[in-house]
């Protein structure tokens, strides 16, 4: 409200010292002895005089044009408003004119008739011409709302969207790591009290991590590291792992999982549909904020085509369209290998 009050106040009051300084030459010509100060705080008080007639009447117009625009009053209506408004505003204007001429400018008045044709058709010229800038200012700010009002809902939406994926890739993720702690506890393995332990170190970490929009890599890297650890028992000897990182900034952030769904792919639908010696690659490269992440895995030659149809993996990639639309995303399945490439500038991220 505040900001409203100081908008209408400045749009009156610069349109008074433009039309001040419009008329401050006329009245130079017409006094050429008196000093420049004084004719402009003439000018000045001259056309504050006219905001008598000029304020009421274009309040009066936006409050007709609300009306209407609402749908509370018909057409007729409102533009018979409008004229007869207009109409009192001329002969209003036409008046104080006069008065101004008459016992401001010390001007005699006896052959001079201010309410001709041409007066009024004048006087509409300059109302009008008022009424349509601050018609134009008004429509303007109210286009310019709706705007912001518009890209906060999709903000807002946004918002809701990457938390709704945050929420459903924690469960998929707890889901899978379950599975295979009772695939541990069904063969009795002495490791399973060792994956419950880092199963509930992971977990942590989701619960008080995931939920910023943003973490360091190092910690991102970290948890990959915990989760490769953690599948590593599970897996034992028939699966090699190659994990190599060079990064330029450990505290450049990152949205949090932006990067383990993959690995988790890897695990579950390459190396883990298979019972033979199995090998994983990962590289992760960060240098001036450019992060470069690949993950290869071996998988089956019968394993399905559509691997990339996986709820973790298509969950991450509407995750990356909302967070960092300029990324690039490779991924090739081929007939005993699936890997993917991911490309993007972690400073490129989105502001949702």
């Amino acid at each position: 409200m505040q900001n409203r009050i100081f908008f209408h106040i400045a749009f009156w009051l610069a349109y008074v010292l433009f039309k001040a300084y419009l008329n401050f030459e006329s009245l130079q010509y017409n006094m050429p002895n008196e000093s420049a100060i004084y004719l402009f705080s003439l000018a000045m008080g001259i056309q504050s005089s006219y905001l008598v007639v000029k304020i009421p009447l274009i309040y009066l117009v936006f409050h007709i044009l609300n009306q209407f625009l609402s749908k509370r009053w018909s057409f007729l209506k409102s533009i018979s408003l409008t004229i007869l408004a207009f109409v009192i505003s001329i002969l209003v204007f036409l008046w104080i004119s006069e008065s101004i001429q008459r016992y401001v400018l010390n001007r005699p008045m006896k052959d001079e008739n201010f309410f001709t044709f041409a007066s009024f058709v004048y006087g509409i010229f300059l109302l009008c011409f008022t009424c349509g800038i601050a018609l134009f200012l008004k429509l303007l700010r109210q286009n310019i709302r709706a705007k912001e009002a518009e890209q906060e809902m999709e903000k807002k939406r946004l918002e809701t969207e990457l938390r709704f994926l945050k929420a459903q890739t924690n469960p998929h993720f707890l889901f899978n790591t379950l599975n295979n702690i009772y695939g541990l506890a069904r063969k009795k393995s002495d490791d399973t009290a060792e994956v419950v332990m880092k199963l509930s170190k992971l977990l942590r970490f989701m619960l008080y991590e995931t939920n910023k929009p943003f973490i360091e890599i190092a910690d991102e890297l970290r948890v990959m590291a915990d989760y490769i650890e953690l599948e590593k028992i599970r897996y034992n000897e028939r699966l090699k792992i190659d994990f190599v990182s060079n990064i330029d900034n450990p505290n450049e952030p990152i949205a949090p999982l932006i990067l383990l769904p993959f690995v988790e792919n890897a695990f579950k639908h390459g190396v883990g549909e298979t019972i033979y010696e199995s090998f994983i690659r990962i590289e992760v490269r960060l240098q001036e904020s450019k992060l470069y992440f690949c993950v290869e895995n071996s998988k089956p030659e019968d394993s399905p085509a559509l691997l990339t149809e996986k709820i973790g993996l298509s969950n991450v990639r509407r995750q990356l369209e909302l967070m960092y639309p300029g990324h690039r995303l490779i991924i090739e399945n081929h007939t005993s290998t699936f890997s993917i490439i991911l490309e993007f500038n972690l400073n490129s991220h989105a502001k949702i």
